[in-house]
């Protein structure tokens, strides 16, 4: 197995290994064959998100929070703890481990924030989280 940096190349490989998981999971590819119909285009934007998340590199240009809201009614919390769990899963596996730590830790802030707005009540200050904290 290839150890990957935190970089333009590792990131990329990082987004390619995992989505080819989601798309074979029981719980979450389901969901993203619905969401995603054109895959080589999907992981080019998130290959350029975490550019732009882990890099500062710009790259991203897109609005993540319409894109998941427009998926609202098939993505549930528990979805979140398995995306999570396979990220975490996938980034101890191909990145160095300073770099897998430093993504686990982006993507569950990240996962907070979008729960919040896509789960919250309206005047609520949003659900009680459960994600599984990074290893």
């Amino acid at each position: 197995m290839t150890v990957c940096r935190l970089d333009e190349p590792g990131l990329k490989a990082l987004v390619e290994a995992f989505y080819a998981r989601v798309r074979t999971d029981a719980e979450l590819g389901p969901v993203f064959a619905d969401a995603v119909s054109d895959w080589p285009a999907h992981l080019d934007t998130l290959a350029a998100f975490w550019s732009s998340v882990m890099l500062a590199s710009g790259r991203y240009k897109g609005r993540p929070v319409p894109a998941h809201f427009k998926h609202r009614d098939r993505i549930s919390p528990a979805l979140f703890g398995r995306w999570l769990a396979l990220w975490g899963q996938t980034a101890d596996e191909l990145m160095e481990p300073a770099a897998a730590q430093a993504l686990k830790l982006r993507a569950l802030r990240i996962a907070h924030s979008l729960q919040s707005v896509l789960f919250a009540p309206q005047g609520a200050g949003g659900p009680s989280l459960s994600l599984p904290a990074p290893n």
